[in-house]
C-alpha cells in the first residue's frame, strides 16, 4: 500500500520566526511542495506556531534529508497522510529536532462512537 502524501510541520516562535522563514523559501524554491499558511498560534494538535508543508511520497527521499541537515534548530514534524490523523501524527511520525507534545486527544476524542440515546 505506502503512503502517498506527508505533512512536514515546521515549528517557530517569535525569535526563530527569520530561521523559519529561510527554510520556507528555499523549501518552496527546491521542491515541489504546497505551502500552508503561518499560524502564529496553536492550532489543531500543534501546540506552538507552525506552518504546514505537504509533499508527495516521490518528494520524501529529498525533502526529509534536507530539513535533517536545514531545519536550523526548529522543530520540525514529518508525517504521512493515511486518513487515521492519532497514527499520523503519533506512531507513523518522525521528529527533527526537539520533539514536542502535541495534544493528539483531540484525534482520541473525534474517534470515539457517539452514544445512542
Amino acid at each position: 500500500m505506502g503512503f502517498k502524501s506527508y505533512h512536514a510541520h515546521v515549528y517557530y516562535s517569535g525569535k526563530t520566526r527569520k530561521t523559519a522563514k529561510e527554510v520556507r523559501l528555499s523549501l518552496n524554491k527546491l521542491f515541489k511542495v504546497r505551502l500552508g499558511r503561518w499560524r502564529d498560534f496553536p492550532v489543531g494538535p500543534h501546540p506552538v506556531p507552525m506552518y504546514q508543508v505537504a509533499f508527495n511520497a516521490d518528494q520524501f527521499n529529498k525533502i526529509v534529508p534536507w530539513l535533517m541537515e536545514h531545519h536550523g534548530g526548529l522543530s520540525v514534524l514529518v508525517h504521512p497522510n493515511s486518513g487515521d490523523d492519532l497514527m499520523d501524527h503519533s506512531a507513523h511520525a518522525i521528529w527533527l529536532g526537539k520533539q514536542l507534545k502535541l495534544k493528539l486527544d483531540m484525534f482520541r476524542d473525534s474517534a470515539i462512537p457517539a452514544k445512542s440515546p
